[in-house]
This record gives structure tokens, C-alpha cells and sequence, in this order.
């Protein structure tokens, strides 16, 4: 009785999955043209750099603005009409080689994500996985209000896997945990076997001076040829949330800030 939890974004998919939907948002009248241009901006810097706790507290902000009286089930189907088609090609080979390990060997695989569950979802039914943690929303009559009632970033992450881990009878020691991010740290310092995977700098100075494991996933394929379709959708533990591509764009004015 044990789990295996996995950071999403460059750890299981090879770009950020909330900046993936930018150009699908945008057609579907939720962002502006200008949004998406800094999304793909964004998207590059994102890759070489990763995102550090002050970019994703300007994200967590801009996010309560921006979604503020969207319509969640508008927000469902574009996911639903375009996730194949922009995460499917994303998913590192090594790391679904990783699920089935970890499936062998009876352990539950669950997603920790920031994104929300509206993203982490559908993408967790994807690839089969048991169960997701994501960020999730408030909402009202069927729209978001702008609140977040629970940010799954830091040691959020860390709080959500230890209370479903005691829900679930886990022993934290027995489990695995993979990011390729500094801000997981918590989530990798709970269980008995930590791992980074495609570190950025500071996750990979901690590692090394923790002793733990590190992993470097560089093979995107396209999951429908590796995951059978699995017979339902997964457990969402923290759900109801919209995460969008064009968040980032509070995130690349902090940057460019930064660099002046």
C-alpha cells in the first residue's frame, strides 16, 4: 500500500500544461490575441528556466483576475475538444515507463499539479492514473468567482499528499515522489524516496546535497501508443479549478523586471 506522486509539468509532459491551451482560449473568446503571443514567449522561458515561488505567486494573482466570471463549462469543453491534440505528443517515455513500474509493483499513481483540475484531470484520465491533486476554485452558479480555496504549490502539495496518503493507509516512507522543481521541495522531502527529474538549478544543488536521485526525461511521445484507455476517470482528491495558459503573462513582466 504506497504511492507514486508526479509533478506534472516537465516531469511527465515536456512544456507547462496550463500554457499549452493559450491558442484554444483565445479562440474561444476567453484572452485576447495579445495573451497569446506572450504565452508562447513565456512557454520558451518557462522551459529554460522553470518558475521560481515569486512567478508563481504573480501567476496564482493574475489567475484570480483573469478567470473571474468565466464559464466552467465553457472552460471543460475546450479542454476536452483540444487536449489530445496539444498534450498527447508532450509525454515523456520515461516517464509512463516509470507508471508502469510503479503499477507492477502496486503502487497508486497521482498527479500533483498546480494547475487545476479542469487541465490535471483530463489529463490524469489520459494516462490512466489513479488519482490527481490540483489547484482548485471557487464557484458560483457555474462560474468562477475569482477565489482560490486551494493553491496546490509548495507545501500545499505536501499537506494535500499527507492527508491523502492517511485517507488512503499510505506510509509516506514507502512512497516516491518526482518534480523537477525547487518550489516541490516539501513534497520530496515527505516521502522515503525522492527523485528529481530534469532539475532546475536549485532542486539540483538540493539533491545533490540531500542524496537523492536525479533523472533526466528527454523522449516526448505520443501516450494514445503507450496507455490503454482506462475504464473510468480518475479520482480527483483537489479539484474544481482553471488554470490558463495565459496566466503567465503577470509572469513574464516579473521576469523581464528582473532582468532589468
Amino acid at each position: 500500500m504506497a504511492a507514486a506522486f508526479f509533478d506534472l509539468d516537465k516531469t511527465v509532459i515536456a512544456k507547462s500544461s496550463t500554457l499549452a491551451f493559450g491558442r484554444p482560449f483565445y479562440k474561444g473568446g476567453l484572452v485576447n490575441r495579445r495573451a497569446v503571443l506572450k504565452s508562447s514567449f513565456a512557454q520558451f522561458v518557462y522551459l529554460l528556466q522553470g518558475a521560481d515561488e515569486d512567478s508563481m505567486d504573480k501567476m496564482r494573482d493574475y489567475l484570480k483576475a483573469l478567470c473571474t466570471g468565466w464559464s466552467v463549462q465553457q472552460v471543460h469543453d475546450i479542454v476536452a475538444e483540444t487536449l489530445h491534440e496539444l498534450i498527447d505528443p508532450l509525454v515523456y517515455a520515461e516517464a509512463l515507463e516509470l507508471f508502469d513500474e510503479h503499477r507492477a509493483a502496486g503502487r497508486e499513481i497521482v498527479i500533483v499539479s498546480s494547475s487545476g483540475e479542469e487541465i490535471v484531470g483530463p489529463i490524469g484520465e489520459m494516462l490512466g492514473v489513479d488519482r490527481v491533486i490540483a489547484t482548485r476554485m471557487v464557484v458560483e452558479d457555474g462560474h468562477y468567482t475569482g477565489d482560490i480555496e486551494f493553491y496546490a504549490y509548495g507545501e500545499g502539495k505536501q499537506v494535500a499528499i499527507e492527508e491523502l496518503a492517511a485517507k488512503r493507509g499510505w506510509d509516506l516512507a514507502d512512497c516516491y515522489a518526482y518534480s523537477d522543481s525547487f518550489t516541490d521541495a516539501p513534497m520530496l522531502a515527505a516521502v522515503g524516496h525522492p527523485v528529481a527529474v530534469n532539475p532546475d538549478k536549485a532542486l539540483r544543488k538540493l539533491a545533490s546535497e540531500s542524496d537523492w536521485p536525479s533523472l533526466v526525461f528527454a523522449k516526448p511521445v505520443r501516450a494514445n501508443r503507450r496507455v490503454p484507455t482506462p475504464p473510468g476517470p480518475p479520482v480527483a482528491y483537489a479539484g474544481a479549478s482553471v488554470v490558463v495558459g495565459l496566466v503567465v503573462v503577470a509572469w513574464v513582466m516579473g521576469r523581464r523586471s528582473s532582468l532589468k
